[in-house]
C-alpha cells in the first residue's frame, strides 16, 4: 500500500480522498491554485503546494506543475479525482514514465474508452447492444448526411473525445444536422482539443442508467449495482439514486453483466462507470465508460457499505479484488442531490461569490460531502457544485422524505443554489412514482415558464 500520495484535484473530491487516506494511514499532498488558497481541506492534508493561478489551464490542468509538485513532495502515486486530468491518457502515461503510480486505469485503456467511437467498437465486439450510429467519426458534412439518412432522424451528434454534455447536438432534420454538425465540432475542439464527432440515433426520453465497476490487474471485474441519473438538464446530472426504480431484477442482472463484459474487453482495472440508456420498451444500449471515480460514487457507497476511494487505492497498489460478484449486497435506497451555486429560475446562471451562511443538515442517514463553509468564497473559475447531499433509507419513499427534510434544513445564504428546484422535483408526482426520464427536467421547466406567462 502507498505511504504518500498527491491529490491532483480540488473541492469536495479532494477532501473526500484526504479523509479516506487519513483513515488508512496514508499521507496526502494537496495541490491548489491561488483561487483555492483558503480551501478548508488544505488544513487536513499533510502538505500543500500551490501550482499556479486560478485558471485551470495554468493550475489543475498544468501537467508539468503537477508532476513537479509530486517529485518535490516525493509521493508514490497521484489520485486525479474526477474532471480535470482524471481521464487524460497523456497525464497517466507521464505519471508512469516518472515512476509515479496513476490511481486509475492504464493509459491505453483511458485512451481507448475516452474515444467514444472506439468504445462503441469495444462494446460491439463484446456483443453488448449499442445505440445505432455511424461506424466511426464522420469527417464531412456529406458523410454526416449519408450516415443520418441510413440511421434515421432524430440524430445525436456527439464529440468522439467528449463528455459532460459538451460537443453534443440533436438534429431532427437535415437543416438541423448541417448547423449542429459544425457547432458540435467547434465545441468539441474548444473543449477537448479534438473536433471529431460521430452520429447516434437519438433515443427519445430514455432513462440514464450507469453501473459502477471495479477491476483488478488480474482481470477480475465486478459491478456494484446501478445508479439512475435520469434527472438531468442539458446532460448535467441534478439528482442520482440507487437502485433505479425502473429496473426489474432480470434487467439489472443483464445490464450489470454487460457492464462487466465491456470492462473485461477493455482490460479495465480500478474503479469506473459503464453508462447505458434504457428506452421505453426496456431495451438497454451502451453509451460510454467513465474511466474514473464519479461525482455520484457516494450513492453506491451508501447502498453497498463500501468505500470506493479505498477500493481505488488498494487496486492501484496492486491488490486483488477482495469481493466476488456474489458478495455484493445492495441495502436500502440512496438519493443524492448536487447542490450547485446556480440560479435555476434564470437559466441556471452561475452564482459565484461569498457564502454568508452555510449550515448543512444532519440526522440519521444523512451525508454531506462539501468543501463549503460560512465565509467561503466560491470562485468563478471552476464547476459550480458546492456540496453533495445524500440520504440513505430502507426504501425509496423514505429516502425521498428524508431528502426533502434535509433540503429544508440546508441553509446557504449569499449565493443562489439549486435547492429550491430539487425540492420541487422531489415533490413532483412523476418523480415520486419513478416515471421520470432524461427529458423530465426540460419538460418541467418549460411547463413552469408557460404557467408563469399565463
Amino acid at each position: 500500500m502507498f505511504h504518500r500520495i498527491l491529490i491532483a484535484n480540488r473541492g469536495e473530491i479532494a477532501q473526500r480522498i484526504i479523509r479516506t487516506c487519513r483513515e488508512m494511514g496514508i499521507e496526502t499532498v494537496a495541490v491548489y491554485s491561488q483561487a483555492d488558497a483558503d480551501a478548508i481541506y488544505l488544513r487536513q492534508a499533510d502538505e500543500t503546494i500551490c501550482i499556479g493561478p486560478a485558471p485551470g489551464a495554468q493550475s489543475y490542468l498544468n501537467i508539468p506543475s503537477i508532476i513537479a509538485a509530486a517529485e518535490v513532495a516525493d509521493v508514490e502515486a497521484i489520485h486525479p479525482g474526477y474532471g480535470f486530468l482524471a481521464e487524460n491518457a497523456h497525464f497517466a502515461e507521464v505519471c508512469n514514465t516518472c515512476k509515479i503510480q496513476f490511481i486509475g486505469p492504464e493509459p491505453e485503456t483511458i485512451a481507448a474508452l475516452g474515444d467514444k467511437a472506439r468504445a462503441r467498437a469495444i462494446a460491439m465486439e463484446a456483443k453488448v447492444p449499442v445505440v445505432p450510429g455511424s461506424d466511426g467519426p464522420v469527417e464531412s458534412e456529406d458523410e454526416a448526411r449519408e450516415a443520418a439518412q441510413r440511421i434515421g432522424y432524430p440524430i445525436m451528434i456527439k464529440a468522439a473525445a467528449g463528455g459532460g454534455g459538451r460537443g453534443m447536438r440533436i438534429a431532427r432534420n437535415e437543416p438541423n444536422l448541417k448547423s449542429g454538425f459544425h457547432a458540435a465540432m467547434a465545441e468539441a475542439q474548444a473543449a477537448f482539443g479534438d473536433g471529431r464527432v460521430y452520429l447516434e440515433k437519438f433515443v427519445e426520453n430514455p432513462r440514464h442508467i450507469e453501473f459502477q465497476i471495479l477491476g483488478d490487474r488480474e482481470g477480475n471485474v465486478i459491478h456494484l449495482g446501478e445508479r439512475d441519473c435520469s434527472v438531468q438538464r442539458r446532460h448535467q446530472k441534478l439528482i442520482e439514486e440507487a437502485p433505479s426504480p425502473s429496473l426489474t431484477p432480470r434487467q439489472r442482472a443483464k445490464i450489470g453483466a454487460d457492464a462487466v463484459k465491456i470492462a473485461k474487453a477493455a482490460s479495465y482495472h480500478n474503479a469506473g462507470t459503464v453508462e447505458f440508456l434504457l428506452d421505453g420498451s426496456g431495451q438497454h444500449y451502451f453509451i460510454e465508460v467513465n474511466a474514473r471515480i464519479q461525482v455520484e460514487h457516494a450513492v453506491t457507497e451508501l447502498v453497498t457499505g463500501l468505500d470506493l476511494i479505498e477500493q481505488q487505492l488498494r487496486l492501484a497498489s496492486g491488490e486483488k479484488l477482495s469481493l466476488r460478484q456474489k458478495d455484493v449486497d445492495i441495502r436500502g435506497h440512496a438519493i443524492q442531490c448536487r447542490i450547485n451555486a446556480e440560479d435555476p429560475d434564470h437559466d441556471f446562471r452561475p452564482s459565484p461569490g461569498l457564502v454568508d451562511t452555510f449550515v448543512p443538515p444532519g440526522g440519521p442517514g444523512v451525508r454531506v460531502d462539501t468543501h463549503g463553509y460560512s465565509g467561503y468564497r466560491i470562485p468563478p473559475n471552476y464547476d459550480s457544485m458546492v456540496a453533495k447531499l445524500l440520504v440513505h433509507r430502507p426504501n425509496r419513499e423514505g429516502a425521498i422524505q428524508g431528502m426533502l427534510r434535509a433540503l429544508d434544513e440546508f441553509v446557504i445564504e449569499g449565493v443562489k443554489t439549486t435547492i429550491p428546484l430539487q425540492r420541487r422535483i422531489l415533490n413532483h408526482p412523476d418523480f415520486r412514482m419513478g416515471r421520470h426520464d432524461t427529458g423530465f427536467v426540460e419538460r418541467y421547466l418549460a411547463g413552469a415558464v408557460s404557467r408563469d406567462q399565463e
